[in-house]
């Protein structure tokens, strides 16, 4: 069945209430309840993906696919005007042994939506769709609005919005949907990881014979563990490295030619990651090999008016530790969403239902409020605000 969005002229009240009717957002909570029944890892959203495609054409809205993303434009969508991006993921992690539910049954319990995504990042996606929905048929609205349903952001990989970017057309500023508290992150640090090799040489653990490859990566643990870049600001570290995975050994009696290890590291902006690099490859003996998917750091200017407008309908603005789709994007964009990134791949993953409602309200709020910002800095911004509606 063919659903049906008003027509609508201007821009509508900014109210603390849903967004447009509460349809929406129940059509949101039942969206999300099957997402969570369906699995979509990283690389295997083609199911997920078929159904946020079904649901929005089922609003006869004309939904384009590479690969597991899909996205899509308003119905008065114009050339000429600038175009904001709204993104958030359909892939989650695998769920951990933690769990004491069923990742994939969508429980509602306590004013809580139980399953696997709910929180990252089910709850942004579909309230991000919701506000889509919201303004999909407004005339004369003062900006495009592109919604991206995007693949492989839990482990950065090429298939997902990286895929799809040259072909969405120009953006003026992205709006990412992660679980944040509803704040608005400014700015978020860059991912890098890498796998390194200490190389030894075999023999009989009961003989003085071989190279232990462990004891010789011992040193290189110990940099990674105390090492400091120069710090910045407040006293904190503009890199964090954090050592996640080690192997080496076959068996007991074998002195282990070979010990692996991984190193994940976030950075802001104050180095890049080739200069981190560089300075690894100055201090440790171990061989480098980076992976793909590296996210850089991201920020927006403080003045910048989708900041502004953050601040003025109740925003509080930090920088985020975590990374996201943000990494991928060469334009100016914010993180911000319901649920809490606490939650983020935990057992018995949850997020509020009335999150879910704060969050539409809180998109449409700022789509409705940026146009005055836009006013308010009339030099700066002058080519975007000739679109803005009288």
């Amino acid at each position: 069945m063919i659903r049906d969005l008003n027509e609508r002229s201007g821009v509508s009240q900014v109210w603390d209430g849903l967004p447009m009717n509460a349809l929406l957002f129940s059509e949101s909570v039942s969206l999300l309840q099957q997402l969570i029944k369906t699995p979509s890892f990283s690389g295997e959203e083609a199911n997920a993906a078929d159904i946020v495609q079904r649901y929005l054409t089922g609003y006869s809205i004309k939904v384009k696919r590479k690969g597991n993303n899909i996205w899509c434009y308003n119905k008065y969508y114009d050339s000429a005007k600038p175009t904001i991006l709204l993104n958030s993921h359909l892939d989650t992690v695998k769920p951990n042994d933690g769990y004491t539910n069923d990742p994939f049954c969508p429980e509602i319990a306590g004013g809580r939506l139980y399953g696997l995504g709910s929180n990252d990042a089910g709850g942004c996606l579909v309230s991000l769709i919701a506000t889509f929905l919201h303004f999909y048929c407004y005339q004369g609205l003062g900006f495009n609005l592109c919604l991206a349903a995007t693949a492989e952001e839990e482990n950065s990989g090429q298939n997902g919005i990286k895929s799809i970017l040259p072909l969405l057309g120009k953006l003026e500023l992205a709006i990412v949907g992660e679980p944040t508290l509803l704040q608005m992150a400014i700015a978020e640090k860059g991912n890098l990881v890498i796998d390194c090799t200490s190389n030894g040489r075999s023999g009989h653990a009961a003989r003085e014979e071989g190279d232990n490859a462990i004891h010789k990566c011992l040193k290189d643990l110990e940099w990674f563990r105390n090492y400091r870049f120069s710090e910045q600001g407040k006293g904190l570290s503009p890199v964090k490295m954090t050592i996640t995975t080690i192997n080496s050994g076959l068996q007991h009696n074998i002195v282990p030619a070979k010990c692996e290890f991984t190193v994940d590291i976030r950075n802001d902006d104050t180095f890049t990651q080739q200069e981190i690099l560089d300075t690894i490859r100055k201090n440790v003996s171990c061989q480098i090999s980076v992976r793909q998917g590296s996210l850089g750091a991201s920020s927006v200017p403080l003045d910048h008016p989708i900041v502004k407008t953050g601040i003025a309908v109740g925003c509080k603005t930090y920088s985020s530790p975590t990374s996201s789709d943000q990494g991928w994007l060469n334009i100016p964009s914010v993180k911000i969403g319901p649920g809490d990134s606490a939650r983020s791949h935990s057992s018995d993953e949850f997020i509020y239902l009335e999150e879910i409602k704060k969050g539409i309200s809180l998109y449409v709020r700022l789509l409705e409020t940026l146009p005055l910002m836009l006013i308010n800095n009339p030099n700066k911004y002058k080519d975007e605000i000739k679109y803005i509606n009288n």
